[in-house]
């Protein structure tokens, strides 16, 4: 399994950069700062991480694709496919962003309509649009999935699948994203077998971390911990990644400090130990 997180160093340099990642035993990394019309800073990203065995997972473009302001939304479309056009020519796995969000004020926030069939039809054309747009050869469009926006369940992740019907739409896998109510989170394992069973195979990336729900307000309230200290089952997770054949990378994010960075990481390695997971060549 290539694992993969942030690195804290104080350089662009590529090279450097990889042997960062390698010196704290990633094999997977985030794409480097770069933009699609810098020709010879991808080509130098690419060779460097190619000779160190390193695996970009995505590019991230976080922005509303269902933007009420129909100007803004064509601007975050348009960046979609610059984003697509990067992953394709620095060899990242995908480009990632979510579905979008008819929230007006907060863009990845929750709405009425954020589940309607309207929303469906705009995320299917959406992703239809960037792919035939920039035609990638390698790199997929995905869509991570949220608590509150589409896809929010495996089955919903699924629908999209086989409704954009290209098969450059690929899945990022973040399964604790789809634990947004009190049945998931008492049994995450049955979720994130489905999640696999039914993605499996066109997950192209993943994000690793964990969860917890506040026990001090009647509502149901969940929140991202630090890796190994919520209920998520991260042990049935790990597992099934190993079990793809495409070999997903596998990235810590979300953290605030290089420090628990540096936890995350060795939980990681530890889990992977005892479960028969081996994170080296």
């Amino acid at each position: 399994m290539r694992l993969g997180g942030p690195v804290f160093v104080k350089t662009d340099d590529p090279e450097e950069l990889a042997r960062a990642h390698r010196a704290l035993g990633y094999r997977a990394a985030y794409c480097p700062d770069v933009t699609i019309e810098d020709a010879d800073r991808i080509r130098a990203i690419r060779t460097a991480y190619e000779k160190h065995d390193l695996k970009i997972s995505e590019v991230g473009v976080w922005k509303n694709l269902m933007d009420p302001d129909t100007t803004k939304r064509k601007a975050n479309i348009d960046a979609m496919k610059k984003g697509l056009a990067l992953a394709d020519e620095i060899g990242a796995q995908c480009v990632v962003n979510i579905a979008g969000s008819r929230n007006p004020t907060h863009w990845d926030g929750p709405h009425v309509d954020n589940m309607s069939e309207e929303s469906y039809e705009m995320a299917i054309a959406t992703a239809r649009e960037i792919i035939d747009a920039v035609k990638p050869r390698r790199a997929k469009i995905t869509y991570e999935p949220m608590p509150h926006c589409i896809p929010d369940s495996p089955a919903s992740y699924l629908r999209l699948i086989e409704a954009i019907d290209r098969p450059e739409f690929g899945v990022h896998m973040d399964a604790c994203n789809f634990i947004n109510g009190t049945d998931r989170y008492i049994d995450t394992t049955s979720v994130i077998r489905e999640a696999f069973e039914k993605l499996g195979a066109h997950i192209v990336a993943c994000h690793l971390k964990d969860l917890t729900m506040d026990p001090s307000l009647a509502t149901v309230h969940l929140d991202e911990v630090l890796v190994g200290t919520g209920v998520f089952d991260n042990a049935t997770y790990l597992r099934e990644i190993t079990k793809l054949a495409q070999d997903p990378p596998v990235m810590l994010e979300h953290l605030k400090t290089e420090a628990e960075y540096t936890k995350a990481r060795e939980y990681t390695v530890k889990l992977a130990a005892e479960i028969g997971v081996s994170l080296t060549e």
